[in-house]
């Protein structure tokens, strides 16, 4: 028995012995067969190894021409205006994007003692102070996508949509503050 597998594992170290070393394999694989941009190419008559596009074409899909609903700003400065009507569908997104998103740094008011906070990490500035209650709703869907300090970029993790609908939910988390109960 011991002898069987003795034989079996000799036989599997002897096929995955390649002639050449794995080093070389790898090589090879990491430099495939292509042309860099602008490098040079003698397939075609003019030496480029790329074609330029046919006149006329036009560009498809990721335009982003909406510079206020992709950018948060109208004419280069921070807009105080939503690109599109904020609905009660779009305000319950807002929470829900929020608290899986901001809440656990922010915490679930807005007030900044979120979880991570709490195990150590630095605290985030409430947004019930003057500062960022006077901001303008642009602001924070530039904060949310660019990043800012310690807050890292969510523009590849959160639609803009979605970081539109927790801009108007965190304006809703600055109302409920502000508001006064005596009646």
């Amino acid at each position: 028995m011991k002898i069987k597998a003795l034989v079996i594992c000799a036989a599997f170290v002897l096929v995955g012995c390649g002639k050449e070393p794995m080093h070389t394999l790898l090589d090879d694989m990491r430099n495939q067969p292509r042309y860099e941009p602008y490098e040079e190419s003698n397939f075609f008559a003019d030496g480029r190894s790329s074609r330029t596009p046919v006149e006329g074409t036009v560009a498809q899909g990721h335009l982003k021409e909406d510079e206020l609903l992709h950018t948060g700003k109208i004419d280069g400065k921070l807009a105080n205006v939503f690109p599109f009507a904020v609905s009660d569908s779009v305000m319950k997104r807002g929470q829900e994007r929020f608290n899986i998103y901001c809440s656990p740094c922010h915490d679930m008011t807005g007030s900044g003692n979120g979880m991570v906070v709490k195990r150590g990490f630095k605290q985030p500035p409430s947004f019930h102070i003057d500062r960022l209650r006077e901001a303008p709703a642009g602001y924070y869907f530039d904060v949310i996508t660019n990043g800012f300090g310690k807050m890292y970029p969510y523009a590849d993790r959160v639609s803009v949509e979605d970081r539109w609908a927790i801009t108007a939910y965190i304006r809703a988390l600055q109302l409920s503050q502000k508001t006064d109960t005596a009646v």
